[in-house]
């Protein structure tokens, strides 16, 4: 709050700083130091195993001071918790967004903020430090998608919307997990399961008579006796 302007740039002289005095009076000046008084209140002892590794205390981040040349700047503004320096040419989104914020105040000095162009380019100049590059141009004018979608010129040259419900294809079934589908492909099968269930239930039958046998227990009932006396007197 109270800040002239954003980005806020300043004199070039900030970059001839040396002591820390100077730096807490300029950023006294400028409002600023407010995000320094937030740094304060912010810190705090680290949770867990990072206090014994030399990382006790952890902060907010402060404001973001971007220079061109460092005449003791550096020096003057380090021992000032949360406030980080950057010279221009190595700008990182890391100190620019730290967390992946976006937003953190950057405070510029006069001849980084004029390097940008030279640095980045602009829409109608490339860069002149870095080869092919220009910055990214907007694919959009206007960004404001439902207003576009509902505009009487995009509209009218839109097609009617289909009303038709599609059902999804249905699944084709698996042959050897369904018999349905298997009798579909060979009628025979039926056959051969009940074959192969009549031959299962006449071996448990057997191996139950010969353990009967043995331990001189009667022989269970068959219970496919009655269905074979049927079927031979219709033979007959």
């Amino acid at each position: 709050n109270g800040i002239s302007e954003v980005p806020l740039v300043v004199s070039d002289k900030v970059q001839g700083f040396q002591k820390t005095k100077e730096a807490v009076v300029f950023l006294r000046r400028n409002k600023a130091w407010a995000d320094v008084a937030k740094v304060y209140a912010t810190r705090r002892m680290r949770a867990g195993k990072g206090k014994l590794r030399n990382r006790r205390r952890v902060q907010k981040r402060g404001p973001l001071v971007i220079y061109d040349q460092d005449q003791g700047l550096t020096k003057a503004f380090r021992n000032i918790p949360g406030v980080d320096t950057i010279q221009v040419d190595a700008l990182n989104l890391l100190k620019l967004a730290p967390g992946g914020h976006v937003g953190r105040f950057c405070i510029w000095t006069e001849a980084a903020f004029k390097k940008l162009d030279g640095l980045y380019g602009t829409w109608s100049k490339p860069s002149s430090a870095k080869k092919d590059w220009n910055l990214p141009m907007p694919k959009m004018v206007n960004t404001d998608l439902s207003k576009l979608l509902k505009s009487e010129e995009i509209r009218a040259v839109l097609r009617a919307p289909k009303r038709k419900v599609v059902k999804a294809k249905k699944t084709k079934a698996n042959p050897l997990k369904n018999i349905r589908a298997m009798l579909k492909l060979n009628p025979y099968a039926a056959v051969t399961k009940k074959n192969a269930e009549l031959t299962a239930a006449k071996n448990i039958r057997a191996k139950a008579a010969v353990i009967a046998k043995k331990s001189g227990k009667p022989v269970p009932a068959n219970p496919m006796a009655k269905r074979n006396a049927k079927v031979k007197k219709s033979k007959k």
